[in-house]
């Protein structure tokens, strides 16, 4: 059995309202050294057989992430 990772983030040049409003958030509380929050989301999967990993992939892409203004990275581990 092996595991698989995705991560699925916002594209460059789109704007993340959640870390929009961290970033915001960390400068009223004093945190003046962080210049900018990127969030990601990870997803992890466990497939018995290793070969099926590709599907992981296809799951990513119909399912997880609007390839419009996301992409994702996948990693077998």
């Amino acid at each position: 059995m092996g595991k698989v990772r995705v991560e699925v983030s916002y594209l460059p040049g789109v704007e993340d309202p959640e870390a929009i409003t961290i970033a915001k958030n960390l400068h009223i509380l004093g945190f003046d050294g962080i210049k900018s929050v990127k969030i990601s989301k990870v997803y992890e999967f466990d497939v018995p057989d290793m070969k099926r990993s590709g599907e992981v992939t296809e799951v990513a892409r119909k399912l997880l992430c609007n390839e419009v203004i996301q992409g994702y990275n996948v990693k077998e581990e």
